[in-house]
Order: C-alpha cells, then sequence, then structure tokens
C-alpha cells in the first residue's frame, strides 16, 4: 500500500495544480470581461439624433414676427423650416405680395444652412465668379435668423416683405425672442 501512496500524492498534486491554473485563469477572463465596456450593436452606432424645433414653438415665433410687422404696418410673410429644409410654419400675412412665401423660405432656408443671420451671409455672397449666392434655394438678403439648440441650428425663421431686409431681420427676430433660448 505505501507503493500507491506516492503515485496517490502525485495524481492528487497534478489536480490541484491543474484546479488551481483553471481557476486563476477563469478569474483573469472574468475579470478582463469586466473591464471591457459592453460595445452597443453596430447598427446602433450609425444613429444620430438631432433636435427639432416643435410645431407650437415654430408657431408661436411665427406668430410673433407677423404680430411685430403688423404693428408697424408692413405686409409680410413668415416662415419657419427645420434643419432638413422642410416648412414647419408658413404664416402669410394679410396683403402681403405673392413673392414674399418664397422669400421669406428661402431667407429661413439660408439661416437654418449656414446657423447666421441671413445680412452677415450678403456680405460673404459678394464678389465676381462663383459664390455661395450659388447655391439653389439660397436667399442672401436680411431677413432670416437661425434657431439654435444644443450648440447647433436646427431652425431657420425667415421674413420676406417688408420694404428692407433690415426690417425684415427686425421681425424675424422678434419671432425669436418670443421661443427664447432653447437647450
Amino acid at each position: 500500500m505505501n507503493a500507491k501512496l506516492p503515485r496517490t500524492r502525485l495524481v492528487l498534486g497534478m489536480t490541484a495544480g491543474l484546479a488551481t491554473v483553471a481557476l486563476a485563469t477563469g478569474v483573469g477572463a472574468a475579470q478582463a470581461q469586466q473591464d471591457r465596456k459592453p460595445q452597443p450593436p453596430a447598427a446602433a452606432q450609425a444613429v444620430v439624433q438631432t433636435s427639432v424645433l416643435g410645431v407650437d414653438a415654430a408657431t408661436r415665433a411665427a406668430q410673433a414676427a407677423l404680430d411685430a410687422a403688423e404693428k408697424e404696418g408692413q405686409r409680410i410673410t413668415v416662415a419657419v423650416i427645420d434643419r432638413s429644409g422642410d416648412v414647419r410654419v408658413l404664416l402669410k400675412g394679410d396683403g402681403a405680395g405673392p413673392q414674399t412665401e418664397e422669400s421669406a423660405k428661402r431667407k429661413a432656408f439660408t439661416a437654418v444652412s449656414f446657423g447666421q443671420p441671413t445680412s452677415a451671409l450678403a456680405k460673404n455672397a459678394q464678389g465676381d465668379g462663383p459664390t455661395i449666392r450659388d447655391i439653389p434655394g439660397t436667399l442672401f438678403l436680411g431677413g432670416g435668423v437661425p434657431v439654435a439648440a444644443n450648440g447647433g441650428p436646427i431652425a431657420g425663421i425667415g421674413v420676406g416683405g417688408a420694404p428692407s431686409g433690415d426690417l425684415d431681420e427686425k421681425f424675424a427676430a422678434a419671432g425669436l425672442r418670443a421661443i427664447g433660448e432653447l437647450r
């Protein structure tokens, strides 16, 4: 029986050694799994969320711009355009000319596209040769202001119909003030 004892010890020692190695490897692998942050599926990485100006806020902005113009006896059209270039709200005041709708939409589109008032952009549209004025759908006359949230433009308010771009922009700014600072 004494001859079997060393062999038993050897088998028990090897088994204990293998168990220790297996345990250590398992713990290490488990720790490595915990250290890795879970990655979202590839499809989720391709999704981008953007802010959108709600229809209630867009309507308040357009109405405020129209009211400001009517107080001064001006007949205008107000357009609120989203970041995609789609019309959210369009208000055509009584007596506004037929050209005012297109003018208001293009000013709003320009303001949201470039994230600046159209009066500021008009300076960049000057000169010979190709300029930003050549981009389809834009209009570089005063009267368009961007609406920003979370650090970027989400909509544009455009006004057309007053005798000057300065007045159009004044009325668009009144619309912007009506909805306040967005986040």
